[in-house]
């Protein structure tokens, strides 16, 4: 099982739903769970995943939430769109997140590029598991 945790600022959520339709069989497969903050997750299932574990937004305690299921190594991968051109007031979260993978050594895609290679990489790793 992958367990992504998906993640996207007001102004990238539609990049995130773009990103994730562009790669739907993927994020449906049953081997795939995904988890996403309040808004981002009722947008993900708006676009068509199948099973998205929706927590609370982001400001509201989402972020943390992600950042301990990182921390009890329950999730392989997040793919997190910020926007790096607006301040954010939950800024000090944003920061624990990103400093909860590197101390747990999780892999974070912040841009649609870097998003792009590690799914491409994740869905290389389970085709090989099946093999």
């Amino acid at each position: 099982m992958v367990t992504i945790a998906l993640i996207a600022h007001n102004a990238r959520k539609a990049d995130m739903v773009s990103f994730i339709m562009k790669r739907l069989v993927f994020f449906n497969r049953e081997d795939v769970e995904i988890y996403a903050t309040g808004t981002t997750g009722k947008y993900l299932q708006f676009a068509g995943v199948k099973k998205v574990h929706a927590l609370l937004s982001g400001p509201m305690g989402g972020d943390a939430q992600i950042g301990a299921m990182i921390a009890e190594k329950k999730v392989s991968a997040v793919v997190f769109f910020r926007d790096p051109l607006d301040s954010h007031p939950h800024e000090p979260d944003v920061q624990m997140l990103m400093r909860i993978c590197d101390v747990h050594v999780v892999p974070l895609a912040t841009n649609y590029m870097a998003a792009k290679h590690l799914i491409d990489s994740l869905s290389i790793k389970i085709e090989q598991i099946e093999i």
